[in-house]
């Protein structure tokens, strides 16, 4: 018997043993003798491989020239532009992180309670300025007002004394003591400013409907009632009519009326229909 060599039984003694392919030894058989011999090409990663003309893809790819792009429009690089309530934001977020965090400080209730009476205190003494701001811009008002009315009601006296005050002032200029009559027939009024000259002056009053009117003058005169009464019964042809009123004697006759008082003689002229109770009543309120 044959001494054959005893096969591994372990798996490493396996591996460890080489093995030829057979296959790749079956194309490699030798060719008959008569056959003309050729160069063996080698096979593997060098062999040369017959390529088809009908592939494509081992052609030679065109070369593509390359195309320039065209230059587009030179346009101005304009940024991103923030929207102002964002930089605002930013801003302020800025501004926060850069101050210091304040510390939190926990109040007692005492110190609450001090506080709050002391602003109360402030807030009292504040309100008495208010108060007194307004007191004075009231009084100032008021003043105002009083001053106005004052005015208007000095204005309205001063021109119903108008003429008492004309008076006075024509009777300074005449050197004698003359009156303005504190009676006139209702519908007569004083008709322009009193007139004066040395030692007379005249008042005229007017119809308020119509031309009728009647002139008190008074002059100075040393005449008494008894000169007045002989001066009158030349005048009047002895006809006149005699009215005594309040010590008065007065003296009537042709639309003139005349007396004399003080020192003054007082005469009434005109067109006016004065009856002898207003006569008597003017004549008394002189």
């Amino acid at each position: 018997m044959e001494n054959h060599k005893k096969k591994p039984t372990n798996a490493t003694a396996v591996h460890s043993l080489t093995q030829k392919s057979q296959t790749l030894y079956r194309r490699a058989t030798k060719k008959p003798a008569g056959h003309s011999a050729s160069p063996i090409r080698k096979i593997g990663r060098s062999m040369d491989i017959a390529r088809s003309k009908s592939v494509t893809h081992f052609a030679l790819r065109p070369v593509v020239e390359s195309v320039k792009p065209v230059a587009a429009k030179q346009r101005p690089d304009i940024g991103p532009v923030k929207h102002p309530l964002t930089t605002r934001a930013e801003k302020t977020r800025s501004l926060t992180k850069n101050q210091p965090a304040k510390p939190f400080l926990t109040k007692s209730s005492k110190v609450i309670k001090e506080e709050a009476i002391a602003e109360a205190f402030k807030k009292a003494a504040e309100k008495p300025k208010n108060n007194n701001a307004l007191k004075r811009h009231t009084k100032f008002i008021n003043v105002f007002i009083i001053s106005i009315i004052l005015l208007i009601t000095a204005g309205y006296f001063t021109y119903l004394n108008m003429p008492i005050l004309s008076v006075r002032v024509a009777s300074a200029q005449a050197g004698i003591n003359a009156t303005y009559p504190e009676y006139h027939p209702d519908g007569y009024s004083l008709n322009g400013p009193v007139s004066y000259s040395d030692g007379e002056v005249t008042i005229n009053f007017n119809a308020n409907t119509g031309n009728t009117n009647f002139i008190i003058k008074q002059s100075r005169s040393s005449w008494d009632s008894s000169a007045l009464k002989d001066q009158v019964k030349k005048d009047s042809k002895d006809i006149f009519n005699t009215t005594e009123e309040r010590g008065l004697t007065i003296y009537t006759y042709n639309n003139n009326t005349v007396w004399v008082n003080g020192g003054i003689l007082y005469t009434i002229t005109g067109d006016a229909p004065l009856s002898n109770d207003q006569i008597r009543r003017i004549a008394t309120s002189l």
